[in-house]
């Protein structure tokens, strides 16, 4: 005897298909909208910079000019951005808390489910 899982209608189908896309674009979007991401490099800029002062050979100011950087002050926030490499401890405790309550969740809704198939397929054990 096969197991045969319970059939999801055309309108589950649809909801669960919104949630997911609404899901993934909120975690996409919300981070930025909240300005947690996006900002990782800050300039360091140079005063009066000149392509020597910004470690540019000449081929690298060849490129630049290609790109339509003839002036050196123009790319100067370019070539001095560094990544900031800084957190905050309460927003690691609040992602740690969220990746493992999530853990749980999963576990807990994953255990109900087993517990369902097997009783299905075995009938109770109590």
């Amino acid at each position: 005897m096969a197991y045969k899982p319970p059939n999801q209608g055309k309108i589950g189908q649809v909801i669960d298909v919104i949630v997911l896309l609404a899901l993934t674009i909120g975690t996409l979007y919300i981070p930025l909208w909240l300005g947690l991401a996006g900002a990782a490099k800050t300039p360091a800029p140079i005063e009066n910079p000149t392509w020597e002062t910004l470690n540019q050979s000449p081929v690298a100011v060849e490129r630049w000019n290609a790109l339509g950087f003839a002036d050196p002050a123009s790319a100067n926030d370019i070539i001095t951005a560094r990544f900031d490499y800084s957190f905050a401890m309460g927003e690691l405790l609040i992602m740690a808390v969220v990746v493992i309550g999530y853990f749980f969740l999963i576990i807990r809704l994953s255990g109900k489910e087993y517990h369902e198939v097997i009783a299905e397929k075995f009938g109770s054990q109590k």
